[in-house]
């Protein structure tokens, strides 16, 4: 048997194969096949590494979202090349199982139960792991131009928090943070900032972020505000924001982390220098997030800058699910069928093709940015709210099915005191939170 190894310092794991009896004929960095994959981004070491993997009966691969997409397992694919994943966490279980792969191996294996494993039929992954879990830590991200990015943040905070939720709302913006502002909270606190540097001395707990954060009245959100100068931004280095959200994700039920539009990589293009890089609080957010919300404006020049930003975005995450939100729908840019326009330039230019739809609705917003509150507090009957709470229960947090004959019990039942309807079963209420498939 024939076998590519793309593990990085491949060497051990190869050696130990050939004992086994494996003919290794390639031994190559854990990143590779994926970089060869992107349109030959290794260059001359491209067209090696894409010969190996055509020539190879199996691909033995360190899984992780760096390492592994869908245009990995397409390009094994048509060579007809095995994947056999080998995860280091469960993080590592979880990609694997998105991309359809075997049942992973651990990536401290022993060469000899690697061949044996590559001697015997892959193994169909356990039906566990191919369930999606609830996503724990959701970043907000969208391209330049304000699509309205800590708007659907802080919205999508609040709804998560209903039914007793405890939600982390972090501002992790280093380009224009805007929570603190948006939300009447004090940004001379400690906020994200501090969080991260507790991390770093691994000092960062539930007790500690529960003093740095800051409650957002009784909705059971936490704020972790932003820096409130743009020259601090060398403090949420990679290595800090990916520690903090890991704290988070044990602290809180759920994290959304709000994150600049930049993905851009430019001063690890100028020089090879292990220093502070002004997008490295995005991009650690994004590859730390289970989920990522992608904010588009739904306007012409929104559209065309999302579809170029979509690319660099899932360069980024990998194999990490998005869900698209087409913010401030209005006919008056897009003509008469605007909600139809949006959904089919993203799908015949981007391959999208699950939109959710939030309707424009300046009065309710105006409203929550002069109270310095969330607008499910100030108008929690607006069409926005209704259609993000639609969105947080069919793309978030779906919601258990109902018992036969509840469907008519609960027909236009409203909720308590809070003023939050508990069931929407207005046509209007469908019309602004549908979403098009």
């Amino acid at each position: 048997m024939r076998v590519v190894v793309a593990v990085d310092d491949a060497q051990p794991l190869a050696e130990g194969l050939r004992r086994e009896g494996i003919d290794v004929i390639a031994e190559v960095a854990a990143s590779a096949p994926a970089l060869a994959a992107a349109d030959g981004m290794l260059g001359a070491d491209a067209e090696s590494v894409l010969r190996a993997l055509a020539d190879a009966d199996a691909l033995v691969v360190a899984v992780s979202r760096a390492t592994m997409s869908p245009t990995v397992v397409a390009l094994c694919d048509r060579a007809g090349t095995r994947v056999v994943p080998l995860v280091e966490d469960a993080a590592g279980e979880r990609i694997a199982a998105s991309c359809g792969l075997e049942a992973p191996l651990s990536l401290h294996a022993e060469p000899w139960r690697i061949a044996a494993a590559l001697s015997s039929a892959p193994r169909a992954s356990a039906p566990a792991a191919r369930v999606r879990p609830q996503p724990r830590v959701i970043a907000v991200w969208g391209p330049a131009g304000a699509p309205g990015r800590s708007t659907v943040a802080a919205e999508l905070a609040v709804e998560l928090a209903r039914g007793g939720r405890h939600v982390a709302l972090v501002d992790a913006d280093t380009i224009a943070p805007s929570l603190a502002l948006t939300l009447g909270l004090a940004d001379e606190g400690p906020g994200f900032a501090a969080a991260c540097r507790q991390a770093e001395l691994a000092g960062l707990d539930a007790r500690e972020l529960t003093r740095i954060a800051v409650p957002l009245g009784r909705t059971g959100v936490d704020v972790l505000t932003g820096i409130n100068r743009p020259s601090r931004w060398p403090e949420l280095s990679d290595r800090r924001v990916g520690a903090a959200l890991a704290a988070c994700r044990e602290w809180a039920d759920y994290t959304v982390v709000d994150v600049s539009s930049s993905l851009e990589r430019d001063e690890e293009i100028m020089s090879d220098l292990d220093g502070p890089r002004r997008n490295a609080a995005t991009l650690a957010a994004l590859r730390a997030a289970d989920l990522v919300v992608a904010v588009v404006a739904a306007d012409p020049v929104g559209v065309a800058r999302f579809l170029r930003g979509h690319a660099n975005l899932r360069a980024t995450i990998g194999a990490t699910p998005v869900a698209v939100v087409a913010n401030r729908l209005r006919p008056g840019t897009l003509g008469i069928d605007a909600r139809g326009q949006v959904r089919r330039t993203l799908d015949r230019f981007g391959g999208i093709e699950d939109v959710w739809f939030l309707p424009q609705d300046p009065r309710s917003a105006d409203a929550a940015i002069l109270a310095s509150q969330p607008i499910a507090d100030v108008a929690p009957r607006s069409p926005f709210t209704l259609a993000l709470r639609r969105f947080v229960g069919e793309a978030i947090v779906p919601a258990p099915e109902p018992q036969r004959g509840a469907k008519a019990r609960r027909r236009g039942v409203h909720g308590g005191r809070s003023g939050r309807p508990a069931h929407v079963g207005t046509d209007e209420a469908a019309r602004v939170g549908e979403r098009v498939v």
